[in-house]
């Protein structure tokens, strides 16, 4: 039987394929404040605080409320269009749920584009606590959020599994003492995490999968 009791998730590039709507979301007030675009480098850069933080980069201080409103306006009326959930993801999550493990997501995006991520696509159900940019004082790679989920459930940190596809992702991580999961199927960032010291890595979520199946047999 597995040690781990509580598997923590990070969303963007984890659960969701979510680039193309990310950076499209951007342009789109990035058009609208200053008649131009960013490239998709660009606007990873500006990455770190969750949106309102980001979106900094583009309009004044002045302006946040309105564009954060259309922003999110933006965002939700594409998700469906050009954002998924990973497939097989889903089919991972009930397995885990029907196993009695906790799940959680820890995640650097706000609490509004992760809520509409969730609702969306049909999926907030099978997480039991959810902690998001704008629940840290911290953003990643702080291990803030796997804290507050960690004292949340009351666990020690060899019952939880940490699963993501970043390089803040594996240093939050290990700044709090869990195992990380490397999941690659979807990295922006996959060379670099690869450089990284790691527990475990899937390149693909049937990969990820039948691992978990023999952690829980």
């Amino acid at each position: 039987m597995t040690a781990f009791k509580c598997i923590i998730f990070d969303m963007d590039g984890t659960l969701t394929e979510t680039n193309r709507l990310i950076f499209d979301s951007f342009n789109h007030i990035a058009r609208r404040y200053l008649d131009k675009e960013f490239s998709e480098s660009e606007i990873m850069k500006m990455f770190g605080p969750p949106e309102e933080g980001a979106l900094l980069h583009i309009v004044r201080k002045d302006q946040l409320d309105e564009a954060m409103k259309e922003y999110l306006s933006f965002y939700r009326a594409h998700t469906r269009k050009l954002a998924r959930v990973i497939p097989g993801v889903e089919e991972v999550l009930k397995f885990l749920k029907d196993q009695c493990c906790k799940l959680a997501i820890f995640t650097g995006k706000g609490s509004h584009t992760t809520r509409i991520t969730l609702e969306e696509f049909g999926i907030q159900d099978y997480f039991d606590f959810v902690v998001t940019g704008n629940d840290v004082r911290v953003h990643k790679p702080s291990a803030e959020g796997i804290h507050k989920i960690m004292e949340h459930f009351g666990l020690a940190q060899s019952q939880v599994l940490m699963v993501g596809d970043a390089v803040s992702d594996v240093k939050a991580a290990h700044e709090s003492g869990v195992k990380i999961a490397a999941v690659l199927w979807d990295s922006y960032s996959k060379d670099r995490v690869l450089e990284m010291k790691t527990d475990y890595v899937f390149h693909q979520v049937d990969e990820f999968f039948s691992w978990l199946k023999v952690q829980f047999a």
